[in-house]
């Protein structure tokens, strides 16, 4: 109760969690509200010369050069953007938070191996990185997910890490040792539950950055492939009719933009709410 308090407390939050839920709902709801299949090519969405038809009373946001409705393949874009978001963060927070808990709990030259390689990681550009991982696969939206979740643990592992050093130092968990608590014990009974807080957050914060990765990669052509909409491969297609028809562009930009944005709203909302140093500067 006090988290949902505090947070609605904060205007930019409220608003970027009503986006969010929006962007979840008009994901999920895809093939009710959507009024033309994805890959639907309609001849109503061309002019005689073939370009294609800007937003009117038939075409809300306009069609692509193809004639496909633009609405349609937003809405479907959106299930890509979040599943992959969900899925990649999901496992870049698992893999961050495991890495970096064993290593600060570890210490010693276990704990120093797995920093190391996570400091090896964190000097590749993760945009790069992503690019060379996505070309040696062939592209597809659970492949694009994995090389997402693969450059992106490193930056929670190390977050992870420090705050479990500091954890493993606390008096609670010297008189859980001293009493004979096993590691099991002290790691899932005490250590765990004081990180899910910072998990959360990144969870939370993780999703916009993924989201604009996946974007990033599609555009480049190394994502999600067409025909399977995505918000980044949409702007890669029609990149060229910028200037002829520009909604295009536009559109999926905007969506690009808020969806990011109301991630990173959210999830600062709550940094500032679960993190106690946080709470102590407002």
């Amino acid at each position: 109760m006090r988290i949902a308090r505090e947070f609605l407390r904060r205007p930019t939050a409220v608003f970027g969690l009503i986006v969010v839920l929006l962007v979840v709902i008009g994901a999920l709801a895809a093939p009710l509200i959507a009024p033309y299949a994805p890959d639907e090519q309609l001849f109503d969405g061309l002019t005689l010369e073939g370009a294609p038809i800007g937003p009117d009373a038939a075409f809300l946001l306009g069609t692509d050069t193809l004639g496909r409705d633009l609405l349609t393949r937003l809405l479907f874009g959106a299930r890509t953007s979040l599943i992959i978001g969900v899925v990649a963060n999901g496992t870049a927070v698992a893999i961050g938070l495991g890495v970096g808990m064993l290593a600060g709990y570890l210490r010693g030259p276990a704990g120093n191996a797995l920093m190391r390689f996570t400091d090896l990681m964190m000097a590749f550009p993760a945009l790069l990185l992503a690019i060379v991982l996505a070309a040696l696969f062939h592209p597809s939206l659970w492949i694009v997910a994995m090389v997402i979740a693969m450059v992106n643990w490193v930056q929670v592992a190390r977050i992870v890490y420090t705050e479990t050093r500091g954890l493993v130092e606390r008096d609670f968990i010297l008189a859980e040792r001293s009493l004979g608590a096993g590691h099991g014990r002290i790691v899932f009974r005490h250590v765990l539950p004081h990180l899910m807080p910072t998990a959360i957050v990144w969870g939370t914060l993780g999703i916009a950055t993924t989201v604009l990765l996946e974007a990033t990669l599609s555009f480049l052509g190394v994502g999600v492939q067409p025909p399977e909409p995505s918000w980044g491969n949409i702007i890669f297609e029609s990149q060229s009719f910028f200037t002829s028809a520009p909604w295009l562009v536009i559109f999926p930009g905007i969506a690009i933009l808020l969806t990011a944005l109301s991630f990173n709203l959210v999830g600062d909302a709550l940094r500032d709410i679960l993190d106690p140093t946080q709470r102590g500067r407002m």
